[in-house]
């Protein structure tokens, strides 16, 4: 079966730089003082309007739902001002326009002192003297993804032993970034809380192919108005799980609900359906092929135990990531 997913006309995305005082004029900075290879593409995308857009807001930018380490979360406090940097193009010009908005808020952040936010992600992006700049080549792992862990209000895992992974389904893990390639985002709902890296993992695998082939289909049709996709692909393990056995996964368009910001619970079942009024498809949930006849936890123990085995202990907390 395909699922169709509609391209829009076009992305905006945004990124936010907090700082205390900007010491600079941003219209002086952009695009000259942005460095690298970026510099050009920066200086184009302000000439074409909506491209790229950037401005200084004299008041303190205070979200909630940011998911911000103590020092972080500290800057943040005492920033007075911030910066928008927004990118708005057709889905054609991906992933090149973001990484120009974000080379900028990059230059901005490392410039003036602050604090580079990505809003989609709901957490900082790394921007200080030690970090490096942004990368000239595209890789998803730069921090383009983050995912959501929460555990249902009715978790079923038994406080006794909440390793018997037979008895527990209260894990849902779910993609924050996927929309800014035109793609739903991704979840998988009803594991065991003990396998929480294991379905990061697979689902960060997932994200890689569809990126992948979202990407290569908009070079090869500029102007297509929707990708097609199956709903049983063959998935290659990326990331740290590269070299493992390919691995099936059925795709089933859902609508995801993440509760409360900053709330373990308040996560409802998923329902099958596209965001209302838009067309565009919320999430896709990823679960085993149909003829696999374990449960899911079963499922991830057969595609991913065998490489977390390799991998190591030390190699394993940074899965969570």
């Amino acid at each position: 079966m395909k699922i169709v997913l509609p391209l829009p006309a076009t992305l905006t995305s945004l990124f936010v730089v907090a700082v205390e005082h900007l010491p600079f004029d941003v219209g002086t900075f952009v695009p000259w003082r942005v460095p690298g290879p970026y510099r050009k593409a920066a200086r184009d995308a302000l000439d074409t309007p909506p491209g790229l857009t950037v401005s200084l807001e004299p008041t303190p930018w205070r979200p909630a739902g940011l998911a911000l380490a103590g020092d972080e979360r500290r800057r943040l406090r005492r920033a007075g001002q911030h910066v928008l940097v927004s990118t708005t193009a057709p889905p054609h010009r991906l992933p090149g326009n973001v990484q120009t908005a974000r080379a900028v808020a990059r230059a901005l952040a490392l410039q003036g002192g602050g604090l580079l936010i990505d809003p989609l992600t709901a957490s900082a992006v790394p921007a200080c003297p030690r970090c490096p700049g942004e990368p000239r080549d595209f890789r998803l792992g730069d921090d383009w993804l983050t995912w959501d862990v929460r555990i249902h209000d009715d978790a079923t895992c038994p406080p006794w032993d909440p390793s018997d992974t037979a008895a527990c389904d209260c894990l849902r893990v779910t993609s924050r970034g996927l929309s800014r390639f035109a793609l739903p985002e991704i979840t998988l709902d009803g594991a065991a809380c003990a396998h929480s890296l294991c379905a990061t993992g697979l689902l960060r695998s997932v994200a890689h192919r569809l990126v992948t082939d979202q990407l290569a289909h908009l070079k090869a049709h500029p102007l297509a108005t929707c990708h097609e996709i199956d709903d049983l692909l063959r998935i290659q393990p990326s990331g740290a799980f590269r070299g493992g056995p390919p691995f099936g996964v059925r795709l089933t368009p859902c609508e995801a609900d993440l509760g409360e910001p900053g709330r373990a619970g308040g996560v409802r079942r998923l329902k099958v359906g596209p965001d209302p009024g838009s067309g565009r498809l919320t999430c896709l949930k990823v679960g085993p092929p149909s003829g696999f006849t374990g449960s899911l936890n079963d499922w991830l123990c057969t595609t991913r135990s065998a490489d977390l085995t390799s991998l190591g202990p030390a190699a394993r907390p940074a899965l969570a990531a």
